[in-house]
């Protein structure tokens, strides 16, 4: 059967020109456009409703990339990241936007961030590049406005596609740079293990933020250029840079301290960031992380479902059991506690702690505290007394930000003070310190971190379903997800940087049902999804194809799952 083709499409909307608008729904197809294929995937039933589903594929005979721009998967994520920025601002050059009702005029794609992510906006293949974008079908009132969609179809699009989709038609330089810049890092990344390092950041990095809502870079003549004390300063030798020098952070218990608004709580957020890659001219292009990397903070009023908390809490009034915690409105110490638990069942490595955004009872209990209620009266183990256990019996780092109490130096492995921004290794001094005035507090985390107990999730208290209808799961936002009856707060998930990584969550939660059978524990099901994301890719989530998707990891899956205020676990 032969594929229609633009001027079957144009005849199309002559013919339903001024009618009712759900006679948009004749057009869903495929069309060929001769430099291109257009595939109307879903039609939306209403001017009003969410945008129409579409795709156009440009065969790569036609594209023309050459085949080093996706010749790994760095590259090739890379590449997609740059063609999804290019069809975006495409969109602004030639999409006359708003047309009529509702959303009529819009062709939008997925708008990256300061990341480069992985996402199902563009897909490059050997044998062609998609991009899948939002169309809104114009309208006037509820009346289908032919004419200025044929304008949008005929005209639009295919500017928009070739000034984004072919080779010769881009800025090979800054294509060629963004590319080089996402391997680079991942290179850098792949060498922290053996390295013996947690993280790495570059000489010349600007690390502080244009605001607390704005994640571009401060302008250069604000911003202080990061530079590595000589003590740890690391050498690293990559692919497209060559070598470049930084500061390594090793493995172990790592302090950041020093006076208030000097950068402390700048680079912890740096750091944690460091598990993406990041654009040229970020700043942080060469800033790297564990990818294991997870923030913890405090969660007042957060949900808790049979979270062994006991290494941190115990001996609660009446009898209330932490082996198996549970609590509905968890206070700020019990819900750390669960967070860092909950982080280890799904794979950190590495704790980042920032003490502003911490339970002070948690990360700290001093001499005189200790005199005045004695241990026995007092349920909580501060995170001082655990810190060197995750480390030596789990192999789990932690990278804090203290500025309040000293006690911690007895325990650190490396102290880096910043000042004016600038970071100094103050390892030596603060072991001076801790031997001048010897800590009167007694140790109180006993002899070893304590046991981590599997939980397995009970596939029926997850339920999208909203009054017995069907399967409604939603986003409002980059950190709220709709679940059916039911909304996950996602605020203190702070790694999650854009809001397509929240859709991919939200539909990863039903799709991880598939693997609770009663037998497999939250780890287990856990890896199943990211193997099967690994292996078929962002797509599995969806029935259908869709473009606004980006990777995420199995640690912000387990927030969001830990968070669903119907979960049951066994």
């Amino acid at each position: 059967m032969t594929m229609k083709n633009r001027d079957d499409l144009l005849d199309l909307l002559k013919r339903i020109d001024g009618r009712g608008y759900k006679a948009y729904k004749d057009i869903k197809d495929r069309y060929d456009f001769e430099q291109f294929e257009l595939i109307i995937d879903h039609v939306q039933g209403d001017p009003f409703a969410l945008p129409s589903k579409m795709r156009v594929r440009v065969a790569q005979s036609v594209a023309g990339f050459p085949v080093d721009t996706f010749s790994n998967p760095s590259r090739q994520i890379a590449l997609c990241d740059f063609l999804a920025r290019q069809f975006h601002q495409a969109t602004g050059r030639y999409v006359k936007g708003n047309r009529g009702t509702g959303k009529g005029g819009l062709i939008g794609i997925d708008r990256p961030g300061q990341e480069i992510l992985q996402t199902t906006a563009i897909i490059v293949q050997e044998d062609f590049v998609e991009a899948r974008f939002v169309f809104g079908l114009p309208a006037f009132g509820r009346r289908i406005a032919g004419r200025d969609a044929a304008e949008m179809f005929l005209d639009e699009l295919p500017q928009v596609t070739e000034a984004a989709l072919l080779f010769t038609n881009l800025d090979h330089d800054k294509l060629y740079e963004h590319i080089k810049t996402a391997e680079d890092a991942d290179v850098l990344r792949a060498k922290l293990p053996e390295l013996n390092l947690l993280a790495f950041v570059d000489d010349g990095a600007i690390l502080p933020r244009a605001s607390g809502i704005d994640p571009r870079p401060m302008s250069s003549g604000k911003a202080v250029p990061f530079q590595s004390p000589e003590s740890m300063r690391v050498a690293v030798d990559l692919p497209n840079t060559g070598k470049i020098t930084g500061m390594g952070i090793k493995e172990g218990i790592t302090l950041i301290v020093g006076g208030g608004y000097h950068g402390k709580s700048t680079l912890l957020n740096a750091l944690a960031l460091g598990i993406y890659n990041h654009i040229p001219g970020d700043g942080r292009e060469r800033v790297v992380s564990n990818p294991t990397m997870m923030k913890i903070r405090a969660e007042d009023g957060r949900r808790i479902e049979k979270v062994a908390i006991d290494p941190f809490i115990n001996n609660l009034p009446l009898g209330q059991d932490t082996h198996a915690f549970c609590s509905e409105n968890a206070s700020g110490s019990t819900s750390q506690a669960a967070n860092i638990i909950e982080a280890l069942e799904a794979g950190t490595r590495v704790l980042l702690i920032d003490e502003d955004t911490s339970a002070t009872n948690f990360m700290i209990r001093d001499h005189r505290m200790q005199e005045l209620v004695s241990k026995d009266r007092e349920p909580i183990t501060p995170f001082i007394d655990k810190a060197r256990q995750l480390y030596t019996d789990l192999g789990i780092s932690t990278v804090l930000v203290i500025g309040g109490s000293g006690d911690y130096f007895d325990i650190a492995d490396h102290v880096i003070c910043m000042h004016d921004y600038q970071p100094q290794d103050y390892t030596e001094q603060a072991k001076a310190v801790a031997e001048k005035y010897r800590a009167e507090r007694q140790p109180e985390g006993g002899e070893s971190f304590g046991q981590l107990h599997d939980r397995i999730p009970v596939r029926n208290s997850f339920d999208p379903s909203r009054n017995n209808r069907a399967v409604k799961i939603s986003t409002n936002g980059r950190h709220s997800i709709g679940f059916g009856r039911t909304d996950i707060d996602l605020t203190a998930v702070e790694q999650i940087v854009n809001i397509s990584q929240t859709r991919a969550i939200a539909e990863a939660i039903y799709y991880a049902t598939r693997y609770m059978d009663g037998q497999k524990n939250l780890t287990q099901v856990l890896d199943l999804v990211e193997q099967d994301i690994q292996t078929h890719g962002l797509d599995v989530l969806s029935n259908e194809p869709t473009g606004n998707f980006a990777i995420f990891r199995k640690l912000e899956l387990a927030a969001a799952i830990n968070r669903l205020r119907t979960l049951t676990v066994q």
